[in-house]
């Protein structure tokens, strides 16, 4: 199973250098967990950037995986997870739903580097 972090769908929905490091998990819609969070933070993300169209696409195709919504569980494991690795809100939510589905989270977000079951791809420039 897999979990692409907010970071990687952008790079994906960029077509940047890295775009092709998550194609694989993005496209494989069957073994792709979505965070409802990632949907939110990609959606704002690329509508501020007057990306609007993109968007609209880019909400179809991560509906297109399993989505997780927040619920009691899955919120006290985030904030353990926030304590124990100094994640954000969002981060530790991104984590906590990888941890509960065994999945591999793909991203380019150092928050996440040198975690367990993380790949992690550094931007260029970094």
């Amino acid at each position: 199973m897999n979990v692409v972090d907010s970071s990687g769908w952008l790079e994906y929905f960029a077509d940047s250098p890295l775009a092709s490091e998550f194609a694989a998990a993005i496209e494989d819609a069957e073994h792709l967990i979505v965070p409802s969070i990632s949907i939110y933070e990609v959606n704002k993300r690329l509508l501020a950037q007057g990306r609007h169209s993109v968007a609209a696409d880019a909400m179809i195709l991560m509906q297109g995986g399993r989505v997780i919504g927040l619920d009691p569980s899955l919120a006290i494991e985030a904030s353990r997870q926030a304590v124990t690795n100094k994640l954000p809100l969002a981060d530790s939510i991104i984590y906590a739903t990888a941890i509960q589905h065994s999945a591999t989270i793909w991203t380019t977000d150092s928050h996440f580097k040198g975690l367990p079951n993380v790949e992690y791809r550094e931007k260029a420039g970094k």
